[in-house]
């Protein structure tokens, strides 16, 4: 349910507030602003700033640097969800000529194409773009460095790669292609490539003094697919409700699941630090949850956006400064201050509409070997097979309409599962890629690969 902003625990609003306060004053951030998204909308708000009389609020822009991955892998799921491209195809299928065509779709949008993590010199985050008008000034004449596939190497010339697919399949410069495709259709009319009043400044502030020093801003050409975005946390805080359910204009709920999955290796520090990656989406476990989004980084300006999904709660932090504000720990102490303050309330109970009665006989117990599992229905004539004690491989399944089913999750995603029926119509057996499970464990009536030892279970005497 929606919880409107002025509900939330006045206990709740403080905790919000003292967190931010805190963050603006440690990382000596010249402007902060922040946001909570539960229940479809943004039910908090809150900004610090060091100008009297000047605090931003959900319309002012900052830039998001990174973040707009995320938003060009919208863009490339959707060419994948429209058949125009398959995320397994080499880039060279699509986009010649680049010295980086060996690497598949999904490599680049996982970061595992083992490109380099920035471009050439000089620093292009801090000159125009217009000194990199071509892919080759991007990726530089080495735009390895390591082996495709092999492991997850964050590279920005990967992204600038994906944006100019979109723009070779699409036919029109990519900006364009989010505008009308993204933008538009999500009512993120505050979003934009280049800055629209009211917007911050980007500030450095003295690593040793309290003073400022303004970055340049400049826009980085054939790497703004990378980093170029400005945002709201009005805007953004949209985007989570998107990223978090879909929205079959954009995308299906589906799809953005995928993009939420680990699809990189992660590296031993990573996996320490529960970090991964997904396709556009950063991943990690923080406070016990698991928590996906992005962080965002160019010179004058931190941000970030979190999203706990079974909470259901997303934030977004916005800052002007170059360093000394951690954004990704700060948006990860406010998920944890709303979820454990306000537990999300579930929905009430609703019996399934409908029940097709070929599926409801398969509920209940179910054996693979002497491992117990039971079988659930589930609404939109899904099933789920869990085991009923221990870490056991567990899945949910979606109906294919013939009576058959495919995992989602777990080790059987992907995995075909199907009733395989006697002559007279009755169940003997579920098959679960090849995995035999019987309604008794070792069920000497059912069809037990090996087959049954005829004395059955014994004791020792």
């Amino acid at each position: 349910m929606t919880t409107p902003q002025e509900e939330l625990l006045p206990t709740t609003r403080r905790a919000l507030l003292h967190r931010i306060a805190v963050a603006q004053v440690e990382g000596r951030a010249p402007s902060l602003v922040a946001a909570v998204v539960r229940g479809g909308g943004a039910v908090w708000t809150g900004a610090r700033t060091c100008v009297e009389g000047h605090a931003p609020n959900e319309e002012t822009q900052y830039r998001i640097g990174s973040i707009t991955k995320t938003f060009t892998a919208v863009l490339v799921l959707r060419l994948r969800d429209e058949g125009v491209l398959d995320l397994g195809d080499p880039l060279e299928k699509h986009l010649p000529g680049t010295r980086a065509g060996e690497c598949t779709i999904a490599e680049l949008l996982s970061h595992t194409g083992g490109l380099a993590a920035e471009s050439p010199a000089p620093w292009w985050e801090r000159t125009p773009g217009s000194l990199r008008p071509e892919l080759a000034d991007v990726l530089g004449e080495q735009p390895h460095r390591h082996p495709v596939g092999r492991r997850f190497h964050y590279s920005n010339p990967g992204y600038t790669l994906l944006g100019a697919l979109v723009e070779e399949l699409r036919g029109a410069p990519w900006e364009d292609v989010l505008r009308r495709e993204v933008l538009e259709p999500l009512g993120l009319h505050r979003t934009s490539v280049d800055p629209r009043a009211p917007h911050a400044g980007g500030w450095a502030v003295h690593p040793w003094a309290d003073v400022m020093l303004p970055e340049p801003t400049e826009h980085l050409g054939r790497m703004a697919p990378a980093g170029q975005l400005w945002s709201t946390t009005g805007d953004l805080a949209r985007f989570a409700v998107f990223l978090t359910n879909g929205d079959d204009r954009v995308l299906s709920a589906e799809s953005v699941r995928e993009m939420r999955a680990p699809a990189a290796p992660s590296e031993p520090a990573d996996v320490a630090a529960g970090a991964a990656y997904g396709l556009g989406m950063q991943l990690q476990q923080r406070h016990g949850r698991f928590l996906v989004g992005h962080s965002g980084s160019v010179p004058g300006f931190l941000a970030n956006l979190t999203i706990s999904v079974e909470d259901d709660v997303a934030v977004i932090v916005l800052a002007n400064c170059t360093s000394g504000l951690v954004v990704t720990t700060v948006a990860a102490d406010l998920v944890r201050i709303v979820a454990e303050a306000e537990p999300r309330i579930p929905e009430p109970w609703r019996p399934l509409p409908e029940v097709d009665r070929s599926v409801l006989e398969l509920a209940g117990p179910w054996y693979w070997g002497t491992y117990a599992f039971a079988l659930r229905l589930v609404a939109g004539g899904g099933v789920s097979l869990d085991p009923l004690s221990g870490n056991g491989r567990g899945s949910r399944f979606r109906a294919n309409g013939d009576g058959t089913w495919t995992g989602l999750d777990g080790y059987y995603a992907g995995e075909p599962l199907r009733a395989v029926r006697r002559p007279d119509g009755s169940v003997d057996h579920l098959d679960l890629g090849s995995f035999v499970f019987t309604r008794q464990p070792y069920d000497e009536r059912a069809s037990v690969p090996g087959g049954v030892d005829p004395e059955g279970w014994r004791g020792i005497s």
